[in-house]
């Protein structure tokens, strides 16, 4: 993890000292996100990105894009029926709602097609720093906290596309497909369970 931060920092460092542009930005939008690899059942959940980056410019149509985001990520799942509770049947109808908080740092490679028109990939490393869980069951909500079921590091690549209004407000769609598994487990053979997030945003440049 140590050398894949470093480079990250080095890839930064060689942008800035080769720049020929350098702009500053905020960034914010929305999430539909989910959980995929050896899981079923699960569906989307809406969430938010915002954060801020820095578009470095090296050549006419390339430029490199760091980013500090904090991600609203994770999947819900819903399910219903009879139980038996050792005396009778009951009805239960339950929503599991898994929401995952994380700060993502990604460095994304552009190249312009054409005058407005980017299209971006590159390597992200995300930090959780939240997990709850929300249960509802036949209407009574519980929240608790499962952060310590999730890696506290997650690698991820991201491919997108970014369309400038003008030369400072741009909107951009992304998916981040996660490359590590983030359940903590003991067993190699344990299910792997990956992030998968589509985004929408809307950029400013300074």
């Amino acid at each position: 993890m140590k050398k894949v931060i470093l480079c990250m920092i080095a890839i930064i460092v060689f942008g800035f000292a080769n720049a020929q542009e350098t702009k500053f930005g905020l960034k914010g939008g929305g999430n539909i996100s989910n959980f995929l690899g050896d899981v079923n059942g699960f569906k989307s959940r809406v969430g938010f990105n915002v954060g801020v980056f820095v578009e470095i410019k090296l050549l006419k149509n390339f430029s490199i894009q760091p980013e500090i985001l904090y991600s609203q990520q994770g999947a819900k799942l819903k399910y219903a029926g009879n139980f038996y509770d050792g005396n009778n049947y009951q009805y239960y109808k339950t929503k599991l709602m898994y929401n995952l908080g994380y700060i993502n740092v990604p460095i994304m490679f552009k190249y312009y097609a054409i005058e407005k028109l980017a299209i971006e990939a590159g390597p992200q490393i995300g930090f959780l720093v939240s997990a709850n869980g929300k249960t509802k069951v036949n209407g009574l909500n519980t929240d608790i906290s499962i952060k310590d079921f999730y890696k506290t590091i997650d690698f991820g690549l991201n491919l997108g596309a970014v369309y400038d209004f003008t030369k400072n407000i741009s909107v951009g769609a992304r998916y981040n497909l996660g490359l590590s598994n983030i359940i903590k487990t003991e067993a190699e053979e344990s299910d792997k369970v990956h992030n998968g997030v589509f985004s929408l945003s809307l950029g400013y440049k300074f």
